[in-house]
């Protein structure tokens, strides 16, 4: 008998600014057609580094976004960064899966700062060591984190079928839409209040760290440099006019943050090449809303000394463009770059 087609998940990006949502069609070349694709803004009190302050305004928004769109599929998946999140690799005694699924609580304690009854624990084997030891990817994600953000789902009417951690829902999306080659890649992905950060290297992942830092430190300098409030602050970031005012005019507040962006970044990929065989980087690809700071790319690009480029995560995904402006779908992709990784996944996987 013919097996059943796995039912695709709505890929629900929750992030601290804005809820982006995405939906995917396979087709049968193992190539997607894009269903539905939404964002909506957020306002800045609702989500705070992470943890949600005001769950109502989350869910309303959310519940908005499905109605508007008219997604009718039930299966949403979310995903999850910042300091709930712990992803380790460590290096453990060759055993089999019937013996690592028994043991792996007991080893994991040892490597989480949190009390191993507070999180939800998943691994996977990454590659069999020379023979008397092998690489395991742990990752712990605090039950009280999963489940705020689940909470939203469900009150939205939706059924929580998936929560990933963010680095591999934009390692996802990369793969589907660019060639994967033996060269050192750095994804990072630039959030409003953290920086997502997962390095290929042959075309496997070898190192992931999240970063306190994004979005909300631009619109607070520009804040404090023009006394604003904070909406016109996020409007002047974005390039929008606000009254005689325009990016130009704060364009060295926006370079000074850049510059810290910048340092933050250089201290975590410093720290990767010293801990790893890789050498140094051979290119970096950003996404996320603030991937698309004037004069950040080149900022990158002068510090690493390496190509910088913006990820498309749409590159790969056909769309009708009478249902889909070509124009929203470029200036909205970077920031959708999460709910496509997401997207691609399915009910059970």
């Amino acid at each position: 008998m013919f097996g059943k087609r796995k039912k695709q998940i709505v890929g629900c990006d929750i992030g601290s600014s804005a809820i982006k949502v995405v939906e995917l069609k396979p087709l049968k070349n193992g190539e997607f057609q894009l269903a539905n694709a939404a964002i909506a803004e957020l306002s800045s009190e609702a989500i705070v580094d992470g943890a949600i302050m005001d769950s109502s305004l989350v869910v309303e928004s959310l519940s908005r976004l499905i109605a508007d769109n008219g997604i009718k599929n039930p299966n949403f998946g979310t995903s999850l960064s910042g300091h709930s999140v712990i992803l380790k690799k460590i290096p453990l005694p060759s055993m089999s899966e019937a013996e690592l699924a028994e043991s792996i609580q007991w080893e994991a304690e040892q490597y989480i700062p949190f009390d191993i009854n507070e999180v939800n624990l998943d691994y996977v084997v990454l590659e069999e060591g020379q023979g008397e030891t092998m690489d395991v990817l742990l990752v712990a994600v605090k039950k009280e984190k999963i489940a705020d953000y689940t909470s939203v789902l469900i009150q939205a009417g939706k059924q929580p079928a998936l929560v990933d951690v963010d680095v591999f829902a934009l390692q996802n999306a990369y793969e589907l839409n660019y060639e994967l080659g033996p060269e050192a890649i750095a994804l990072v992905n630039i959030g409003a209040s953290v920086m997502n950060i997962n390095v290929l290297h042959e075309g496997q992942s070898v190192f992931w760290r999240d970063v306190s830092f994004g979005g909300n430190q631009f619109t607070e300098a520009i804040q404090r440099e023009l006394n604003l409030p904070r909406e016109e602050a996020e409007r002047l970031k974005r390039g929008e006019r606000v009254g005689e005012r325009s990016i130009q005019q704060v364009l060295g507040v926006v370079n000074s943050v850049s510059e810290d962006l910048a340092a933050e970044l250089q201290k975590t990929i410093d720290f990767f090449v010293a801990t790893s065989s890789v050498d140094s980087l051979d290119r970096l690809v950003l996404a996320g809303g603030g991937s698309q700071l004037l004069g950040l790319d080149e900022i990158l690009k002068e510090r690493f000394q390496v190509p910088v480029e913006v990820m498309n995560p749409f590159r790969n995904i056909r769309y009708d463009e009478s249902e889909f402006d070509p124009e929203w779908i470029n200036r909205h992709a970077p920031s959708m770059a999460i709910a496509v990784g997401l997207a691609m996944r399915t009910v059970g996987e």
